[in-house]
């Protein structure tokens, strides 16, 4: 046996999608009710293991042979779930999982070529023969999760094949199609490759989810309940403000400031900002108020507490590729890729009385609990002995860009040391400009203008970034623009010319080389293959006009909000994807290379988090992030680190 492609359909007791797969596999209930598969590409078969049978050895075999190349769509999801299935067959030890060698993710390759991130989806885009079945939802909905007692189910509280047997027939079909049209996206995609080393970085990915990271259940639980206490009192104090009969509702609150005076159309974080320059005492109470009950940020307690597997870590928490164009790792449940910050000067003494449930201290020491709890959701995350290790990459895209562009005075910056923001406003004002010296004030300026501008933005950008909100005015914001872009010429250039070079290679199905990069145009396909050996991918490209009335290189692309649908973009836009793509790469390249010595853990956008062991060293490791590969020669790499007892940024 060479390749076995796979997909299950399993039963638990627990929402998969609150508790990702780990935590799913985990529940007492949890079984594997279809096992269809495809051996070396031959026909479609399906295994009924709802009565409690098992797989035949030759296929437990397999499953463990690393010369057996496994195949699956969102390979993950049956990776783990196959696992317990082996743990209960005593032929994995408990906590082990079947290793990720040779383990091939049909989604990955999806994403790889920028198609969408589920079967559906993906079969649809390509225009398969076959695609996936729609009563998929239904079936899943019947057989797959716990169901209202009933006559026909024996009041089990679960649909079994017997409750439909119909119904189960159709599943069994579904089961068998969905390997169907995975063993087709395969074979439209086998001359399109996913280089080896993607592979190799998409095991690491897979070791690192296995692994998990720790958390302290009991200060979960007591920010719970700390978080409980506080929206009761804030919707008591609503309601005494507002006499409404639920200050939680958008609707009603609407209504209550429409009555005030202040006509809204939505609650959303910029609309209340604005709203409160402007807003009366009794309504800015209220809004202030409101917005402490809104607060989202505290809810990921639940969602550590819903994802936490039996021995005290969370699993599954990055999503590899899950970045459309460039394909940046993702965040799932508990999203740790959008983690608060904390600004706490006193961080550890806070996290005790929440620890201690000393409510009152809290309310009496803070402005605001919610405010403190969003603030501590870093230190739910603990290293199971000793202390982590964070180290990440300093101003990893804006080196990139400046090493892509030959953007020399910045190179110089970062080769000697110095501040990038404080440079970059000496720069746009023509005066010497010091961290915490001379001209000092206009660091911010600098700091905005490197945040906002360097993928094509204007005044929008950097509206977008707060510049407002930090202190400058609308009238400087277009200036801004322009000292940035007079002080980056190259970078500008950079634009353009990539511009130009994709362009040129969808218009004439060709291939432009332009100094690291290379833009391809074959087959329905546009690549942008990257100096790591990596390509970034845009389905069926084209040259069209854009709202402006311009040319403009269009591609079918998942959406900010993961639809399908045709997207327009231009120069600044590719050169955001190229540069975030470049880093992703060497983000995965210093992964690995630690991972040969250290325990990775986590990973969030540029760092990485290690749990320490006894001589473990920050400087030896940022030494080895700050590595700079072969096909990188020239760029000016660093990185900065430190410990901490439990996660929090430095």
């Amino acid at each position: 046996m060479k390749t076995l492609s796979i997909d299950i359909e399993t039963f638990s007791s627990e929402n998969l999608v609150k508790s990702g797969a780990y935590r799913d596999a985990e529940a007492p209930d949890f079984r594997i009710l279809l096992f269809g598969y495809s051996v070396n590409g031959g026909p479609v078969q399906v295994e009924d293991l709802s009565a409690g049978g098992t797989l035949s050895l030759e296929l437990l075999r397999a499953l463990k042979d690393p010369a057996v190349e496994k195949r699956a769509f969102n390979a993950s999801f049956e990776r783990v779930c196959l696992s317990r299935l082996l743990r209960d067959m005593r032929w994995l030890e408990k906590g082990e999982f079947l290793s990720p060698e040779n383990w091939r993710c049909t989604m990955i390759r999806c994403a790889y070529m920028g198609l969408p991130l589920s079967l559906k989806d993906a079969g649809a885009a390509l225009g398969l023969d076959q695609q996936k079945m729609s009563e998929g939802k239904d079936l899943i909905r019947f057989f797959c999760t716990p169901a209202r007692p009933t006559l026909l189910n024996g009041q089990g509280g679960r649909n079994l094949p017997d409750t439909d047997p119909d119904k189960w027939k159709l599943f069994i079909e579904y089961n068998r199609r969905d390997v169907e049209v995975e063993m087709q996206i395969q074979e439209r995609l086998k001359n399109y490759p996913v280089p080896e080393s993607v592979w190799q970085e998409y095991e690491l990915d897979q070791r690192i989810n296995d692994r998990g990271i720790a958390v302290d259940d009991q200060f979960v639980s007591a920010a719970l309940a700390m978080d409980e206490k506080a929206r009761s009192e804030l919707t008591d104090e609503l309601c005494r403000r507002t006499e409404l009969a639920n200050p939680n509702s958008v609707l009603q609150v609407r209504q209550w400031l429409t009555d005030h005076g202040m006509d809204v159309a939505s609650l959303g974080k910029k609309q209340v900002a604005e709203m409160l320059k402007d807003a009366g005492t009794e309504i800015r109470e209220v809004l202030l108020l409101r917005m402490q009950l809104a607060k989202s940020s505290v809810k990921k307690y639940e969602a550590i507490r819903n994802t936490v597997c039996e021995d005290g870590r969370i699993r599954g928490a990055f999503q590899f590729y899950g970045a459309a164009r460039s394909g940046r790792w993702a965040g799932r449940l508990v999203q740790m890729q959008n983690l608060p910050q904390n600004h706490l000067p006193d961080l550890d003494q806070a996290r005790k009385l929440v620890l201690d449930r000393h409510f009152g201290a809290l309310k009496v020491l803070y402005d605001s609990v919610p405010d403190v709890l969003s603030e501590l959701i870093r230190t739910a995350f603990v290293p199971a002995s000793g202390q982590f290790i964070v180290a990440d990459f300093s101003a990893i895209e804006a080196r990139v860009i400046a090493w892509l562009a030959g953007e020399g005075w910045r190179m110089e910056v970062f080769a000697s040391g110095g501040d990038i923001y404080s440079e970059s406003a000496s720069r746009m004002f023509h005066v010497p400009v010091e961290k915490h010296g001379v001209n000092g004030h206009l660091r911010q300026k600098g700091k905005i203008a490197e945040l906002a501008l360097g993928y094509g933005g204007g005044v929008g950008a950097l509206k977008s970034m707060g510049a407002i909100e930090m202190g400058a005015p609308e009238e400087e914001l277009q200036p801004m623009v322009n000292a940035w872009r007079t002080a980056n010429p190259h970078i500008c250039r950079l634009w353009w010319d990539v511009d130009s070079a994709v362009k040129t290679a969808v218009s004439e199905k060709t291939t432009v080389r332009m100094n690291r990069l290379r833009f391809e145009c074959r087959s329905g396909m546009l690549f942008i293959h990257l100096p790591g050996g990596r390509a970034l991918a845009y389905v069926k490209p084209r040259i069209g006009m854009n709202k402006f009335g311009s040319e403009s290189v269009m591609y079918q692309g998942l959406n900010a909000a993961k639809k399908w649908e045709l997207i327009e973009s231009y120069g600044p836009k590719f050169v955001e994807n190229i540069v975030q793509g470049i880093s992703r790469d060497l983000l995965a390249e210093a992964m690995m290379r630690v991972e040969g010595r250290f325990r990775i853990v986590a990973h969030v956008h540029d760092e990485v988090i290690i749990e320490a062991e006894p001589g473990d060293s920050v400087e030896e490791i940022c030494r080895m992030m700050g590595e700079c590969p072969a096909w990188a020669d020239g760029l000016i790499l660093r990185a900065e680190g430190y410990t901490c007892a439990t996660y929090r940024k430095d």
